[in-house]
């Protein structure tokens, strides 16, 4: 590396200066001073710290001024609570927000760095697993970008959920430990600290005005402390703050037991208190693992209800202008304690009466839903509240108990209706519905698409709504095109605005422009060659971690997502099997070469998932061993699926796997990250492909299957999955073939559990969509045939993902529900 001629001598306006020759200042004086590392001894992670930094210092000084604003205006300020952020990596996204793309690039070509290998020595943030956090990180991208005040919390959790190894074709897992190499984004504020409270008991009293009052006593108190990452506006000088909490003990280290020998001890209150924030989603088959979920939950909504309290108290003194001043979003039902919380401060410690607090409450918090299956709705055992959150727990009854009497005057007598709609659900042991308690203490309750907030009017929620109807409402998802399109598919990204301009950065409907051009056959072949060149790209990605060799003329057809039954990777399994089947059966016959892509990762406690993994990997071995096979088919599985690897997965998709049974999947934000990426979409009609196909229209989308009213009639009649086995010789072959031990080798009848799920009730109709499925597939593959056709329909498809943006979800949750203008500026 070429020694800087730059002088190390000044830190005046060192974060101020935005030039390429400022940001080689900020990087060599952190690796000299802050780093104490030179040109020779640094190694690739201290060079990418220094850069992170160096731009981390160019954000900080709007990052105080936004904040600063905020608080000397008195906003009102959006409160997201989330169990995950799938934040990824940041200092590509960072110096793209910044604007300062060009100058990094430069100022790391002369200190013989190179851009694009810093920002993938970067750790991917073990704070997700899902699209439930990668949609909370698109949010808390939108409203920075759109001026929005805002603040996310959440848990700052030590490991991610796992990093997965396939093993054999096994999914293995290892720890996550993303924080061991240090992260330059975030700040620790120790001085914010929040002391959280558990166990104990309650105390009832009479204050000095003779009020009966309730006081929490004797409990184990557990320490939150806050770590600030700042969130960058696309270009608009908004910095806004990701704040997650890290457990710590209150009480550090016993050394009595310590000076007895006794080491364990001495250190028990810190390991158990320290858990808290230790791995994301820890396994909860146990009553450990249950236990300490439930802790998660509380810490993070007690910690984020006791700073939000807080900051409202340094502008205000009024309680009852607390929804205005204050709009706190739960995503999902895991934050929902925090409502409660919210009471419990207010009455116990604020000395409010119920209506007032009652009042603010529901004003304040809006509430989405992200599942439409009702066994998915989180239920925590009474027992276990009793024990944990006492005085939480009598507040629900409290809460129960007076919304149920607002449902008696209006259904007199109605004692099923009382029983479906109450928070406590009868059983042995009681549970409390956190769904219930979600809908009842909120002002808004939204789907994530159109199906999706049909379901929960018609069916989840059929109650509440008709009790509650001016709260339901449909906020469709969306996501980030600077992360999915601008950052991780850059030469789209230079095609698209050298054609019409870079408003599409942040308006993208602007990408309707786009339409003009699908016939303009040099942009056509400039299209082609980008898919081209980014399909090469993830092919030498695929040899190098795989020893696979692909060919990047074939269709890259893609299902990429958490692994789980009603996703139904084992429906696209079968489907690669039947064209393997073909292309053996018919060697003389030309076909379409496909190379089929999958990634996921299964829960560590979900045995079918994990064995879907198994089988698609053991496919994965047939066909890529088999020599007359060649290059016609391949199979492949890449492991550790992460935002980094989807990164370089969505740009090279020519056919994007959206194949859920109907009626399962809320929303699905893939969806929209293959499409924004040219990738044409094969899929039932359920969550958001539904509005995809409105959007692009049915020519330009390949649907298949039982929509959910044909679904709904056949139940009502009887399934019987054999029905379609029988009149399908496809489907019947192939389950003979897994039957045979074919795909299982050495271990017989490993595949029986799949199998007779399948044979023995089918729960999401796998047999029943197989034959459309695969007629489909030919469709696209006739399709794929007609190079021209294909890519106008690609060009199509990302014109119409305007409407996919989370700028626009966010503008819609922003006026209809937080009552909040956008564009605000510092």
């Amino acid at each position: 590396m070429p020694q800087s001629k730059i002088k190390l001598n000044s830190w005046v306006n060192i974060g101020k200066d935005m030039s390429k020759d400022g940001i080689k200042h900020s990087f060599l004086a952190t690796r000299q001073y802050s780093l104490a590392k030179d040109q020779y001894s640094a190694t690739p992670n201290d060079n990418f710290m220094a850069l992170a930094i160096a731009i981390r210092d160019r954000l900080t000084e709007r990052w105080i001024n936004t904040q600063q604003k905020y608080h000397k205006e008195n906003v009102k300020r959006v409160y997201y609570l989330s169990l995950e952020f799938l934040i990824g990596r940041l200092l590509g996204s960072n110096v793209l927000n910044l604007g300062l793309w060009n100058e990094t690039k430069l100022a790391a070509q002369e200190l013989g760095l190179d851009l694009e290998e810093a920002c993938d020595c970067e750790q991917d943030a073990g704070l997700g697993n899902g699209g439930l956090g990668r949609l909370a990180a698109c949010f808390l991208d939108s409203m920075a970008t759109l001026g929005i005040p805002a603040h996310g919390y959440g848990i700052r959790y030590e490991y991610g959920i796992f990093n997965q190894k396939i093993i054999n074709g096994y999914q293995a897992e290892y720890p996550d430990a993303w924080l061991n190499k240090g992260n330059p984004w975030e700040f620790p504020r120790i001085e914010r600290t929040v002391r959280v409270c558990f166990g104990g008991r309650t105390l009832t009293f009479n204050d000095e005005k003779g009020k009966s009052r309730v006081k929490w006593v004797d409990t184990e108190d557990v320490l939150a402390v806050p770590y600030h990452t700042p969130v960058v506006g696309y270009k608009t000088g908004i910095v806004n703050t990701l704040q997650l909490w890290s457990a710590r003990s209150s009480a550090e280290f016993d050394l009595e037991h310590f000076n007895e020998g006794d080491y364990e001890h001495a250190v028990y209150s810190k390991v158990s208190s320290e858990n808290i924030s230790k791995v994301l989603y820890p396994r909860d088959n146990t009553s450990q693992g249950k236990e300490l979920r439930l802790k998660q939950e509380y810490f993070f909504t007690a910690a984020s209800i006791a700073d939000i309290i807080r900051r409202f108290k340094e502008d205000n003194s009024d309680f009852k202008s607390f929804p205005e001043k204050c709009a706190i979003q739960l995503n999902d039902t895991h934050p929902s304690l925090a409502m409660v919380e919210l009471v419990r401060i207010l009455i116990d410690e604020e000395n409010l009466d119920w209506d007032i607090v009652w009042d603010i409450t529901v004003r304040t918090f809006g509430y989405t839903n992200h599942t439409v299956m009702p066994e998915a709705l989180e239920c925590w055992s009474v027992p276990s509240l009793e024990r944990l959150l006492p005085r939480h727990m009598q507040l629900i009854y409290e809460i129960n108990m007076r919304f149920l009497k607002d449902v008696a005057k209006r259904y007199p007598e109605d004692t099923d209706r009382l029983r479906r709609m109450s928070i406590i659900e009868e059983g042995y042991p009681n549970k409390v519905r956190m769904a219930n308690l979600a809908v009842i203490g909120s002002h808004s309750v939204n789907g994530v698409s159109e199906l999706h907030t049909k379901l929960l009017k018609e069916r989840l929620f059929r109650d509440f709504y008709e009790f509650f109807p001016e709260r339901f409402n449909n906020k469709t998802n969306g996501i980030t095109q600077r992360r999915w399109l601008q950052k991780s598919n850059t030469k789209l990204s230079e095609l698209i605005t050298a054609a019409i301009g870079n408003k599409w950065v942040t308006d993208l409907y602007e990408l309707e422009k786009l339409n003009v051009l699908k016939d303009d056959s040099n942009f056509c072949k400039s299209w082609q060659w980008v898919k081209k060149t980014n399909k090469k790209h993830l092919s030498e990605y695929i040899y190098k971690n795989t020893d696979i060799r692909v060919n990047p003329d074939s269709m890259f057809d893609i299902q990429v997502k958490r692994i789980h039954e009603y996703k139904r990777q084992f429906l696209f399994g079968l489907y690669i099997v039947s064209q393997y089947l073909k292309v053996k059966n018919n060697p003389r016959t030309s076909f379409v070469p496909r190379t089929f892509i999958v990634a996921g990762k299964a829960a560590p406690g979900y045995f079918m998932a994990k064995l879907i993994i198994k089988f698609i990997n053991s496919i994965a071995d047939v066909v890529n061993s088999d020599k007359a096979i060649g290059d016609t088919l391949k199979v492949v599985f890449l492991e550790n699926y992460r935002v980094s690897l989807a990164e370089r997965i969505f740009p090279a998709s020519d056919l994007s796997e959206q194949i859920s049974t109907a009626g399962t999947e809320a929303s699905g934000t893939g969806c929209m990250k293959f499409m924004m990426n040219g990738a044409l979409t094969i899929g039932t009609y359920d969550g958001a492909n539904i509005e995809i196909a409105q959007a692009v229209g049915q020519d330009n989308i390949i649907i298949f299957g039982l929509r959910l009213e044909e679904i709904e009639k056949i139940l009502a009649s009887g399934y019987n999955p054999q029905d379609y086995i029988n009149r399908s010789m496809v489907l019947k072959e192939i389950i003979g073939l897994i039957q045979s031990n074919f795909f299982s080798g050495d271990q017989p009848n490993l595949f029986a559990p799949i199998l007779d799920s399948l044979l023995y009730g089918d729960r999401f109709f796998v047999c029943a969509d197989f034959d459309d499925y695969c007629a489909k597939q030919e469709k696209a593959s006739l399709l794929y045939t007609d190079k021209k056709e294909w890519t106008k329909k690609s060009i199509i498809n990302v014109a119409k993902s305007g409407r996919f943006s989370s700028d626009r979800t966010i503008k819609e949750y922003a006026k209809d529900i937080w009552n909040i203008p956008c564009a605000y500026s510092c």
